[in-house]
């Protein structure tokens, strides 16, 4: 199957009411194990890379190995290239291959995040990529850091903002803050859902939820009842895969020798489970 434009997946998904899971990798592994699981529940799926995950493999690594796989699959598969800060790391996604890139440039304020945003829109529009942008700066948990929830409403998006920003940018997807935060969380998240159903009554657009890891099934729900079409889903997955992994390290270890490329193929399967399990809250089961 070619590679599928990120924007007809979501425009189908906001159609259907569902939304397409949208998860990072850092190793052919991964690669392999979301795809299967997408195949395995015939659903849409979405693998991307991260700019900062650049310090796990280099870009022009892992892009081949993403995109080749996605080629192969028997399910619509779109590479995206995720939180990309910087210009040149976004072009070189681009001359990579892939078809969906997003420019984070939500720490800055509303005028310059439009302007980097409307600069990445006017490369991409003649090469059919799709463009996600954040408006919104989204608070990050884990590595000691904790969010002070009491001052979440400073970070929520206002609706009046992000029907200007999609209004005059050209984007094809908006990712907003209502109340997640990237990271595994190390208490309840404050979920802000009458935010996130102001900003999708005004915009009528397709929504993305970052930090969307650590969520209940039901908050899931909830977030694509309310106009989510793209979730992005990373911490949570590798930390319950590392965390199986040492445990069957620890079981297995005792009774045979073990090599790095079991722990590969463990780290497949295990990564396949957790996405099916994904997907089908998502509702994008049976959707492809």
């Amino acid at each position: 199957m070619v590679l599928v434009n990120t924007r007809e997946m979501i425009k189908k998904a906001k159609a259907e009411h569902y939304a397409v899971g949208s998860f990072n990798v850092t190793d052919i592994e991964m690669v392999s194990g979301i795809v299967a699981a997408a195949e395995k529940e015939n659903s849409p799926v979405i693998i991307q890379f991260a700019e900062l995950h650049d310090k796990y493999v280099p870009l022009d690594i892992i892009a081949p190995v993403m995109i080749n796989i996605a080629r192969k699959a028997s399910v619509p598969v779109a590479v995206h290239f995720d939180h990309g800060e910087t210009f040149d790391n976004i072009v070189r996604a681009i001359r990579l291959g892939f078809t969906s890139v997003m420019i984070d440039a939500s720490q800055d304020d509303f005028k310059t995040n439009l302007a980097r945003t409307k600069e990445i829109v006017k490369i991409c529009r003649p090469l059919n990529i799709t463009v996600e942008a954040e408006l919104g700066p989204m608070n990050r948990e884990g590595g000691g850091q904790k969010v002070d929830y009491v001052d979440l409403d400073k970070t929520y998006t206002n609706p009046q903002k992000a029907k200007q920003f999609i209004d005059e940018s050209g984007i094809d997807m908006l990712a907003v803050a209502y109340g997640t935060v990237h990271g595994v969380y190390t208490q309840k998240p404050n979920l802000n859902f009458n935010r996130l159903q102001e900003i999708s009554k005004l915009v009528n657009f397709p929504l993305v939820v970052h930090g969307a890891s650590g969520l209940a099934d039901e908050e899931y729900r909830k977030s694509v009842e309310n106009g989510i079409c793209k979730i992005n889903y990373y911490s949570e997955m590798v930390h319950r895969v590392a965390l199986a992994v040492k445990e069957k390290l620890e079981k297995e270890s005792s009774n045979k020798q073990l090599f790095i490329s079991d722990v590969s193929i463990w780290e497949k399967e295990l990564v396949e489970k957790e996405i099916r399990q994904r997907l089908r809250v998502f509702g994008s089961s049976q959707k492809a």
